[in-house]
């Protein structure tokens, strides 16, 4: 039986952060990564890399970013993102139901993290492409969210895995864990299936940071409702709710939002998995500058109610139930230089048109009476005296109509038209481990699991119906760090 310190079910970013710490607290590690190497990475591979992370203004981004050039510091108005902020963000999205202790732990360690992710040769540039607009002469940031992963997930993972290989950790690849060996005496390592081979590993402590339950088509359907087989998964094919599974059985107690997860607008013909050539690319975020429309030809959500990376986590879900599945992205020429460069990849559903009666034929699936009336009642509404701003909540409504639009209403009145078809994309699942403030499992009958601790997706707790855009990364690294040491620690007899 082979025997390490500390080792590590998963092979994203809360794994790789959980193994970097264990390793620099004097831990021998290996990580267990159930893809095949060309696969690996979990979803983090699969996302833009952004991180929200609190900074008081540009002195702490150039701690993060050093290279940020004098011209890149002059163009841009970074402005700062406060702890406060971010916990009115968690608590504001998440309805006040975050775990209290571990929503600090995540805001107040954020900015520490990402330094410490820098240090172990993780590269961090502004995310200029997606969270930021040229306003005159200056860019300026938007939803306190700035920075991101240099090369995006890709790129995140790529250096996480060259620090592991650099610092002596092992990584095997094509190996599932199927169950913990555990008894009376804690966790003491994990039964691994690799090469068609079943073999167990023994290890004085365990960390699982494996994904939540997204691509598990049953335990979707179980958990978050009838429907839910239907989605499409965002990231890996791999993350089936295994780690949860086996901490159930060995004792551990479920936490969190088991009905909630981050679901969003995902282009309606992507494929049943992601697809690491396109990566996040099928995602459809600029619905706040347009119309979404569903099959009867009608608006079913408020568009502008808030920054996307408020809202976008959350309306993937009300689209799963419309009429069908799906529906369609409107736009005029007014904002097509305001589009985000998903919408210009090859592997797009899209029409386009050069009167509103033509688009209507081209939306497929879609009412075109029903749309030409929506949209003439929306036109009607506009609130035109108000100044159009993407760069704040504008205030320039759309009134008197069921559902209004808040902010960012333009009338949709200038040619050529363009429309693009999306259904629901899942990125993670909300619900999980119960874990304490030093990232270690607990029971079932509320004592601590000993030689079990977690962190990433499959931590419950922390997000509830939403989650604010960024974080999910940020919450890997900062409780993969904390859980990884602990281990560490533990391992050590300490």
């Amino acid at each position: 039986m082979n025997a390490y310190d500390v080792v590590v079910v998963g092979g994203g970013n809360a794994a790789l952060c959980a193994a970097l710490a264990a390793q620099e607290n004097g831990a021998s590690v290996c990580v267990l990564e159930r893809a095949p190497q060309a696969e690996r990475g979990g979803n983090s591979r699969f996302t833009a890399g952004a991180m929200r992370v609190v900074y008081r203004g540009l002195d702490d981004l150039l701690e993060l970013m050093p290279d940020l050039s004098e011209q890149e510091q002059a163009n841009t108005e970074f402005g700062a993102y406060t702890e406060e902020q971010f916990f009115d963000d968690m608590g504001r999205v998440t309805e006040y139901r975050t775990d209290p202790d571990l929503s600090e732990i995540l805001i107040r360690q954020s900015f520490q993290a990402l330094k410490w992710m820098r240090g172990k040769g993780v590269r961090f540039v502004p995310l200029y492409g997606r969270q930021a607009f040229k306003i005159g002469q200056k860019f300026r940031f938007w939803g306190g969210l700035t920075v991101e992963a240099w090369g995006g997930g890709p790129g995140l993972i790529d250096a996480l895995y060259a620090s592991a290989a650099r610092h002596g950790i092992e990584v095997r690849y094509a190996a599932r864990a199927l169950r913990l060996i555990a008894g009376d005496d804690g966790v003491k390592g994990v039964v691994v299936r690799q090469d068609g081979r079943t073999q167990e590993i023994a290890a004085k402590a365990v960390v699982l940071a494996c994904g939540g339950f997204e691509a598990n088509s049953e335990m979707r359907s179980r958990y978050l409702g009838p429907g839910w087989e239907l989605a499409k998964v965002r990231g890996t094919r791999f993350n089936t709710g295994d780690g949860i599974a086996m901490a159930l059985a060995a004792g551990a107690m479920a936490n969190g939002n088991w009905s909630g997860c981050h679901a969003v607008a995902w282009d309606r013909n992507a494929p049943e998995f992601g697809d690491l050539a396109v990566g996040d690319n099928f995602q459809k975020h600029s619905y706040p500058f347009g119309l979404m429309i569903n099959a009867a030809g009608k608006r079913f959500v408020d568009e502008g109610a808030d920054f996307r990376n408020y809202t976008y986590a959350k309306y993937g879900r009300v689209i799963l139930q419309q009429p069908g599945q799906f529906c369609w992205q409107v736009f005029d020429a007014k904002v097509k230089h305001l589009l985000r460069d998903e919408y210009r990849i090859r592997q797009v559903t899209k029409a386009e048109a050069g009167t509103l009666e033509e688009l209507a034929g081209k939306l497929e699936g879609v009412d075109p009476q029903g749309f030409l009336e929506t949209v003439r009642r929306f036109n009607a509404t506009v609130d035109t005296a108000t100044p159009f701003d993407p760069t704040v909540k504008d205030g320039r409504a759309a009134r008197g109509i069921e559902p209004p639009k808040a902010n960012w209403a333009n009338p949709l009145d200038t040619p050529p038209y363009q429309a693009f078809a999306v259904t629901c994309g899942i990125t993670f699942t909300f619900g999980g481990l119960r874990i304490g403030n030093d990232g270690q499992v607990v029971d079932s009958d509320g004592g601590a699991m000993r030689g079990l601790y977690a962190a990433g997706e499959l931590v419950g707790g922390l997000f509830y119906f939403n989650y604010p855009g960024g974080t999910g990364l940020t919450s890997g690294a900062v409780f993969g760090r904390i859980a990884g040491a602990s281990a560490a620690r533990a391992a050590r007899g300490n």
